[in-house]
């Protein structure tokens, strides 16, 4: 049993290896597992000392709700751009502008400036009456850590405007190399949230009821959902990289209960063409 463990350690030391020789694939924020916005980057320092720039630019195609809850689903096109500094310095459309405060072999941790990217009551008749939550700057710290064979990630959330609340994601994946050139990263997360966000998504105030013909509903803060992300990457040339995601989520406890949601039950699927120098 130890020696097992040892050659399945040894594997996946070999899969962020070679993983580490590209830069994280962000994506565009969806359902995605929160993981799933920077896999691999925690493993970049393995592969030995890191370029003093990297730039990532892509696009592709995705697959997600009309929004948190929906049953209905909408595709849309997705833009990747990243880019980093060395272990310290980043701006990425899925983990927005930040700086590693902290960074070692096989840990990193810091704080950045992301986005919510809100929700339009235009995109269904469904949410007719209860009014957009707009688009509004998040700040973030977060930390990731791997201890082989597993990468732990977690990450903190404040909005300001928009939701204006908090959210945290705890996650956690193994990088699993199949074949040469080719990588699959998987696991589970779980998403947290104050009474102030859950209000924003899935509460429905006196007015809204009136305007929508929802019931009143003010929810709690707690869990909010939790689920399983899978990230495949396959190297095609020097510069080129194939990838392609997906996730699964199960909305809880009072986001699931909301009058709004009609599907605790969602998922999303997108795939996208990189170049990386």
């Amino acid at each position: 049993m130890g020696s097992l463990r040892r050659v399945l350690i040894g594997a996946l030391l070999l899969a962020a290896l070679s993983f580490a020789s590209r830069p994280s694939l962000a994506q565009t924020p969806s359902p995605l597992a929160a993981w799933q916005y920077s896999v691999g980057e925690v493993l970049t320092p393995l592969g030995g000392p890191v370029p003093e720039w990297r730039f990532t630019f892509g696009g592709g195609v995705n697959v997600q709700p009309f929004y948190d809850g929906s049953k209905r689903y909408r595709i849309e096109p997705s833009f990747v751009v990243d880019i980093r500094y060395r272990e310290l310095l980043f701006l990425s459309d899925g983990e927005g502008l930040g700086i590693n405060l902290i960074h070692g072999t096989n840990y990193r941790a810091g704080v950045a400036l992301g986005y919510d990217l809100g929700r339009d009551h235009h995109l269904q008749e469904r949410l007719a009456g209860l009014g957009n939550v707009a688009v509004a700057p998040e700040g973030k710290i977060f930390g990731e850590y791997f201890l082989a064979p597993v990468v732990i990630s977690a990450d903190l959330r404040k909005g300001f405007g928009g939701h204006n609340g908090v959210i945290g994601d705890l996650g956690a994946y193994v990088p699993i190399p199949v074949a040469p050139g080719l990588y699959v990263f998987t696991g589970p997360s779980v998403t947290v949230a104050n009474e102030r966000y859950l209000q924003a998504y899935f509460g429905v105030t006196p007015t809204q009821a009136a305007n929508s013909g929802f019931p009143v509903f003010t929810p709690h803060g707690g869990f909010v959902r939790t689920g399983w992300g899978v990230t495949t990457a396959y190297q095609w040339t020097e510069h080129w990289w194939l990838e392609a995601q997906g996730a699964v989520q199960y909305l809880l406890g009072d986001a699931g209960r909301s009058p709004i949601t009609e599907d605790r039950a969602e998922m999303t699927v997108g795939a996208n063409v990189l170049y990386r120098f």
